[in-house]
Protein backbone atom coordinates (compact mmCIF):
# COMPACT_ATOMS: atom_id res chain seq x y z
CA UNK A 1 0.00 0.00 0.00
CA UNK A 2 2.89 2.46 0.87
CA UNK A 3 4.16 2.35 -3.29
CA UNK A 4 0.98 3.52 -4.28
CA UNK A 5 -0.18 7.01 -4.73
CA UNK A 6 -2.78 8.88 -2.76
CA UNK A 7 -4.75 11.82 -4.03
CA UNK A 8 -4.75 14.68 -1.01
CA UNK A 9 -6.92 17.58 -0.72
CA UNK A 10 -6.16 20.57 -3.81
CA UNK A 11 -4.78 23.99 -2.65
CA UNK A 12 -8.47 25.32 -2.99
CA UNK A 13 -9.76 22.88 -0.74
CA UNK A 14 -6.71 23.36 1.81
CA UNK A 15 -8.08 27.29 1.98
CA UNK A 16 -12.05 26.68 2.21
CA UNK A 17 -10.91 24.33 5.49
CA UNK A 18 -8.91 27.05 6.83
CA UNK A 19 -11.56 29.59 6.45
CA UNK A 20 -14.36 27.54 7.47
CA UNK A 21 -12.15 26.35 10.63
CA UNK A 22 -11.07 29.72 11.83
CA UNK A 23 -14.36 31.56 11.28
CA UNK A 24 -16.42 29.09 13.56
CA UNK A 25 -13.17 28.89 15.97
CA UNK A 26 -13.06 32.78 16.17
CA UNK A 27 -16.70 32.33 17.37
CA UNK A 28 -15.97 30.58 20.79
CA UNK A 29 -12.61 32.36 21.45
CA UNK A 30 -13.18 35.88 21.69
CA UNK A 31 -16.09 36.27 23.88
CA UNK A 32 -14.41 33.88 26.27
CA UNK A 33 -11.44 35.63 26.61
CA UNK A 34 -12.95 38.82 27.18
CA UNK A 35 -15.00 36.97 29.57
CA UNK A 36 -11.95 35.51 31.17
CA UNK A 37 -9.55 38.34 31.44
CA UNK A 38 -11.86 41.06 31.53
CA UNK A 39 -10.83 42.99 28.82
CA UNK A 40 -13.44 44.74 25.96
CA UNK A 41 -14.69 41.72 23.44
CA UNK A 42 -13.10 44.40 20.61
CA UNK A 43 -9.78 44.25 21.82
CA UNK A 44 -10.12 40.36 22.27
CA UNK A 45 -11.88 40.20 18.88
CA UNK A 46 -8.95 41.77 17.46
CA UNK A 47 -6.75 39.66 18.83
CA UNK A 48 -8.06 36.59 17.60
CA UNK A 49 -8.03 37.73 14.32
CA UNK A 50 -4.57 38.50 14.16
CA UNK A 51 -4.07 34.74 15.98
CA UNK A 52 -6.31 33.57 13.25
CA UNK A 53 -4.60 35.11 10.46
CA UNK A 54 -1.31 33.45 11.79
CA UNK A 55 -2.80 30.00 12.67
CA UNK A 56 -4.57 30.00 9.25
CA UNK A 57 -1.18 30.26 7.21
CA UNK A 58 0.16 27.79 9.78
CA UNK A 59 -2.35 25.38 9.44
CA UNK A 60 -2.38 25.51 5.90
CA UNK A 61 1.47 24.44 6.12
CA UNK A 62 1.23 22.13 8.47
CA UNK A 63 -1.35 20.34 6.85
CA UNK A 64 0.16 20.22 3.43
CA UNK A 65 2.98 18.55 5.48
CA UNK A 66 0.99 16.15 7.25
CA UNK A 67 -0.93 14.90 4.53
CA UNK A 68 2.35 14.29 2.35
CA UNK A 69 4.04 12.71 5.45
CA UNK A 70 0.66 10.06 5.67
CA UNK A 71 0.61 9.28 1.54
CA UNK A 72 4.31 8.56 1.83
CA UNK A 73 3.12 5.95 4.25
CA UNK A 74 0.35 4.51 2.73
CA UNK A 75 -2.58 6.51 5.03
CA UNK A 76 -5.10 8.45 2.88
CA UNK A 77 -4.88 11.52 4.93
CA UNK A 78 -9.24 11.91 4.77
CA UNK A 79 -9.51 8.11 6.30
CA UNK A 80 -7.00 8.74 9.18
CA UNK A 81 -7.51 6.17 12.26
CA UNK A 82 -8.60 8.38 15.76
CA UNK A 83 -4.63 8.17 16.69
CA UNK A 84 -3.49 9.69 13.52
CA UNK A 85 -5.91 12.31 14.51
CA UNK A 86 -5.08 12.83 17.96
CA UNK A 87 -1.46 13.19 16.59
CA UNK A 88 -2.47 15.56 14.21
CA UNK A 89 -4.21 17.76 16.14
CA UNK A 90 -1.76 17.99 18.88
CA UNK A 91 1.08 18.85 16.14
CA UNK A 92 -0.80 21.40 15.04
CA UNK A 93 -1.53 22.80 18.34
CA UNK A 94 2.03 22.52 19.62
CA UNK A 95 3.13 24.43 16.44
CA UNK A 96 0.52 27.51 16.74
CA UNK A 97 1.58 27.74 20.74
CA UNK A 98 4.96 28.15 19.92
CA UNK A 99 4.20 30.98 17.79
CA UNK A 100 0.99 32.81 19.61
CA UNK A 101 2.53 32.65 23.00
CA UNK A 102 4.62 36.12 22.78
CA UNK A 103 1.82 37.84 21.06
CA UNK A 104 -0.72 36.84 23.82
CA UNK A 105 1.23 37.88 26.41
CA UNK A 106 1.99 41.32 24.89
CA UNK A 107 -1.51 41.63 23.70
CA UNK A 108 -3.15 41.07 27.07
CA UNK A 109 -0.81 43.04 28.80
CA UNK A 110 -0.24 39.59 31.31
CA UNK A 111 2.25 37.83 33.05
CA UNK A 112 3.85 34.69 31.05
CA UNK A 113 2.28 32.07 33.77
CA UNK A 114 -1.45 33.63 32.19
CA UNK A 115 -0.51 33.56 29.14
CA UNK A 116 0.69 29.78 29.37
CA UNK A 117 -2.32 28.64 31.36
CA UNK A 118 -5.06 30.36 29.21
CA UNK A 119 -2.89 28.60 26.39
CA UNK A 120 -2.88 25.29 27.73
CA UNK A 121 -7.21 25.50 28.69
CA UNK A 122 -7.69 27.02 24.98
CA UNK A 123 -5.48 24.34 23.29
CA UNK A 124 -7.24 21.58 25.43
CA UNK A 125 -10.50 22.98 23.70
CA UNK A 126 -8.96 23.27 20.26
CA UNK A 127 -7.26 19.46 20.36
CA UNK A 128 -11.03 18.31 20.53
CA UNK A 129 -12.46 21.05 18.14
CA UNK A 130 -9.51 20.24 15.41
CA UNK A 131 -10.55 16.44 15.45
CA UNK A 132 -14.09 17.02 15.48
CA UNK A 133 -13.87 20.04 12.94
CA UNK A 134 -11.84 17.76 10.43
CA UNK A 135 -13.71 14.42 10.81
CA UNK A 136 -16.52 16.58 10.00
CA UNK A 137 -15.14 18.15 6.97
CA UNK A 138 -14.12 14.73 5.84
CA UNK A 139 -17.19 13.82 5.54
CA UNK A 140 -18.49 16.59 4.41
CA UNK A 141 -15.76 17.14 1.57
CA UNK A 142 -14.21 14.13 1.36
CA UNK A 143 -11.21 13.56 -1.24
CA UNK A 144 -12.15 10.71 -3.67
CA UNK A 145 -9.53 8.56 -4.66
CA UNK A 146 -9.57 6.44 -7.60
CA UNK A 147 -11.04 3.08 -7.97
CA UNK A 148 -8.75 1.12 -9.94
CA UNK A 149 -4.83 0.95 -9.44
CA UNK A 150 -4.27 4.06 -11.67
CA UNK A 151 -3.73 7.06 -9.76
CA UNK A 152 -3.47 10.65 -10.60
CA UNK A 153 -0.67 13.09 -9.45
CA UNK A 154 -0.29 13.46 -5.65
CA UNK A 155 -2.82 16.07 -5.09
CA UNK A 156 -6.81 15.90 -6.38
CA UNK A 157 -7.67 18.75 -8.82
Amino acid sequence: MADKKIVIRSGLDRIRYVLAFEALLLLFLAPAIAFVFDKETADTAALTLILAAKAMIINMIYNYFFDKFDAKRGVVPTERTGGQRVMHAIGLEIALTATSLPIVTWWLDIAIWQALAMDALVMAFIVFYTMGFTWVYDRVFPVTQPEDDVFVSGEAA
